[in-house]
Formats: structure tokens, C-alpha cells, sequence
């Protein structure tokens, strides 16, 4: 066995190919059964495949359904032992993206919007991934009583929205069809949680709002949905990263677009757990989240496709026509790929 072992090269990249090659010829030879079951030897080839960052601070919103289910499952903590884990919550894709432009995060979910907002900005971080679009994830909400029909009606009316967040796009884009120009509106720049107090006391005649927010505002006070973002959105979510995390460890984010993917299929297989999970973490009412996953399509993560990233450039360029953000950007410019460049 000593030969066998003094005969793997030492040149090998990596010590996974070693661990390999271990396996194979100690099964191969018979020496009274392999030191390691190839499935033993996988997972120690895993662990070893690439080096596990001390920290990986991850920045999620209530909407970041695989996110949240990784959480609660303790499965980062499980796939990255070497590493310290730390979840940290934000009420919008904007307030994340600051944090991680500025070290406070490695990794986090947004919208559409934010990122369009933080590299017009010069915030250095890229995209590492996107889920599928949910258009109807994502609603410009009225009181059920509201004299509000169409959306042409918003002219000269207050709308609540999250500045820089997905709902800004979404009212963008509402506000285009319905034939009126962005100054028609009044938009009111607040917080889910503070918009959806303006909305109630009527102070803000309606509110652009996504998910699962969406779902509890209209289970519990029976607000209806003046439009979705159906026809108007796709309302995309994306995964970032900090350039640096994504440059160093790109094993890592394969191995976190894995268990996000793992988490999704938790999700559509096991609806009741996942329901549990969610409203355990969020507060919300079981019947809330059922909504709120009941409009979320399967939401694998993976790379960002060509229609992703043409949908992406249409927000940049719609904001940049309105004057909202201060110079052209390439989406493009800031994708990472698996080979790290972008």
C-alpha cells in the first residue's frame, strides 16, 4: 500500500485528484478493501476541492424564499464547515447592496433595480446569478374601495414605492403603458414597512410592492392589485457578490447555486415544510406564504442568460432615460462568470 500511495504524483493540482486516485487504486488492488467507499472519498474531495472562506455573510430580504430555507435548514453552516456563516436581513435589494459595496456583506438576493442603481453608481460588485423572472410576484396595489381602475388613473396621484428597488422599475414601467410621463405621478419614496402604513391611513393613493408584502397586505386588508407586473416587469431576481469573494472563491459560489437549487426543489416538493420554514423566520401567517410561493414559479439558480441580461439592460436604459440614475451602464460590464471574468 505504501507504493501505491508513494506512487501518486505530486504535481497534481489539487488535493482532491490525489484523494482520487487513492480511492481508485487501494479499491482497484484489493488490498483487503478500499481505505475509503468511493462515497467517502467524494466527500472529502469536496471539502478539499477549494479553499473555504473564513467568513460569508450573506444579505437576504423576507421575498428570498431559497435563501430563507437555507437559513433555516442550517445548510450553509453544513456545506462550508471551515467557515464562519452570518445571515443579516435588509427590507429592500437597495440597503443590501450598500452593504455589500461597502465589505459589510460577501453575498446577497435583489431585484432588478438595485443593482442597475449601484453600478451607475461605482459600487464595485458583480452578478453571479439569477433565478427566473416572476411577473406576478410583484403588484402597483390600491384599497379595495379606491376609485382606481386603470393605470392611467395614477396621473397626479401619490404612488409608495422603495426607491431604487424592484417596485421602482415596476411603477416605470406601469406608468409607460398606461401613456402618462414620469413626472404625471407623484412617487413617494418609502420603506415596505413604512409604505404600507401610508398606504392604510390613505395618505398615498397606491403602493408598488413586491412579495411576500404583496400577499399580506392583500389577505389582511383586502387591497387589490391595480396591476401585476405581468406585462410590464419581469421582475428578475439576481444573486450578488462582492468582485473580490467572486474572484477568490468560485467554487464556492457553484457550491451556493447548488444548495440554492437544492432548496428550491424543498420548496415545490414539500410545500408544507417550506411554508412552516418560511413563516417560522418571517412572522407571516401560514396562509401568507402560501400566496406568496403559490405565485413563485420552480426558481433554480444558475448563470445569467442572454434574455436575463437583455431584460436587465432594458431597466438600466429606462432609468437613464428618466434621469434616475446619472450615466449609461452596461449590464454586461459587471457578470461574472464561472471563469471570473467579466
Amino acid at each position: 500500500m505504501s507504493n501505491a500511495i508513494q506512487r501518486i504524483p505530486q504535481s497534481l493540482p489539487s488535493r482532491r485528484r490525489a484523494l482520487q486516485v487513492l480511492a481508485i487504486t487501494a479499491g482497484t488492488w484489493g488490498l483487503g478493501g478500499p481505505i475509503f467507499s468511493p462515497a467517502l472519498a467524494q466527500a472529502v474531495a469536496n471539502k478539499s476541492v477549494s479553499k473555504q472562506p473564513e467568513i460569508l455573510r450573506v444579505g437576504y430580504q423576507k421575498s428570498a424564499a431559497n435563501l430563507v430555507i437555507l437559513k433555516q435548514q442550517g445548510a450553509l453552516e453544513k456545506r462550508f464547515p471551515q467557515t464562519k456563516v452570518s445571515w443579516i436581513e435588509f427590507p429592500a435589494g437597495p440597503q443590501l447592496l450598500e452593504a455589500l459595496s461597502v465589505g459589510s456583506l460577501e453575498f446577497g438576493l435583489t431585484g432588478d433595480s438595485p443593482p442597475v442603481f449601484a453600478q451607475a453608481a461605482g459600487k464595485d460588485l458583480v452578478y453571479v446569478g439569477a433565478e427566473p423572472p416572476k411577473p406576478d410576484s410583484s403588484a402597483i396595489l390600491v384599497l379595495k374601495e379606491s376609485p382606481l381602475h386603470k393605470l392611467s388613473e395614477l396621473k397626479g396621484k401619490k404612488v409608495a414605492l422603495q426607491k431604487g428597488s424592484s417596485a421602482h422599475y415596476l411603477l416605470v414601467a406601469a406608468v409607460d403603458k398606461a401613456g402618462l410621463q414620469w413626472a404625471d405621478i407623484q412617487p413617494i419614496y418609502l420603506t415596505p414597512a413604512d409604505a404600507r402604513a401610508a398606504f392604510e391611513r390613505k395618505s398615498v393613493d397606491a403602493w408598488a410592492i413586491w412579495d411576500p408584502f404583496y400577499s399580506a397586505t392583500e389577505l389582511q386588508i383586502q387591497a387589490r392589485a391595480l396591476s401585476t407586473g405581468r406585462g410590464l416587469s419581469s421582475n428578475n431576481s439576481f444573486y450578488l457578490a462582492s468582485r473580490n469573494f467572486a474572484t477568490q472563491y468560485p467554487k464556492v459560489i457553484a457550491a451556493l447555486f447548488d444548495e440554492l437549487t437544492r432548496a428550491d426543489r424543498f420548496v415545490q416538493e414539500n410545500r408544507p415544510a417550506a411554508i412552516k420554514l418560511i413563516a417560522d423566520f418571517s412572522g407571516l401567517d401560514a396562509g401568507v406564504v402560501s400566496l406568496f410561493l403559490q405565485r413563485r414559479p420552480s426558481s433554480p439558480v444558475g448563470p445569467l442568460t442572454a434574455s436575463t441580461k437583455t431584460d436587465q439592460q432594458k431597466v438600466a436604459d429606462a432609468f437613464l432615460k428618466l434621469g434616475l440614475i446619472p450615466k449609461a451602464v452596461q449590464v454586461t460590464d459587471i457578470v461574472w462568470t464561472a471563469q471570473g471574468k467579466v
